[in-house]
């Protein structure tokens, strides 16, 4: 039993877990990966986009000494995406979903926070420019922003994640169930004289 439910807690973090960190980062086609802040400042990028490119998904990677950002609820930075000069999309980035930040190389104290932005439709085939800039968070030292753009990126279907996380509960709750009543038990010695009953039924001195 005790298999049947470690089968059920790694099924349950394959779909809660695993399923819509691989969907958000690696489903669709790469369309490019730009340096959007240099000697101190940020620059706006202009990206061709046809309509069989969307949903476009927007990986927006922060790269800064910091163990952790705590920004609460400030903003670290802001991203815009227009076209036609006509704003299709405003985000606030915090980047304070990632305690866990990819580090470039041991050698290396910089470490790289990421933060997921979209999908988005490509409504209208043109030229999109994306404009990522500075937040009003305080103390944030930035070494480098990169903004990297997936076509035909897929959504995480929210089921999958719910029936993933009760998987891993009830593998857990039988888990715990099992090695309780599974416990090891006191072997019986056929040596060992039986126990003496009391009562009636007993013997009596």
């Amino acid at each position: 039993m005790r298999a049947f439910f470690l089968l059920i807690i790694a099924v349950g973090i394959a779909l809660g877990l695993i399923y819509p960190w691989a969907v958000r980062n690696f489903s669709g086609d790469a369309i490019g990966t730009w340096s959007v802040y240099e000697n101190g400042r940020f620059k706006p990028v202009s990206v061709p986009l046809k309509a069989d490119n969307g949903p476009v998904r927007m990986l927006v990677d922060l790269t800064t000494n910091a163990d952790r950002i705590n920004a609460f609820d400030r903003t670290v930075l802001t991203l815009t995406a227009a076209v036609g000069g006509r704003t299709v999309l405003a985000k606030t980035l915090h980047f304070s979903g990632n305690p866990t930040p990819r580090e470039q190389s041991p050698q290396l104290t910089d470490k790289i926070f990421r933060e997921e932005v979209g999908p988005f439709d490509v409504e209208k085939p043109g030229v999109y420019v994306f404009t990522i800039g500075p937040g009003d968070a305080d103390n944030i030292q930035i070494k480098s922003v990169s903004l990297n753009l997936r076509a035909g990126a897929a959504v995480p279907d929210e089921r999958g994640s719910q029936i993933g996380f009760g998987m891993i509960g009830v593998g857990i709750v039988g888990l715990m169930l099992a090695i309780r009543l599974g416990g090891p038990r006191r072997p019986n010695d056929p040596d060992m004289p039986p126990k003496p009953r009391w009562g009636r039924a007993g013997s009596s001195a």
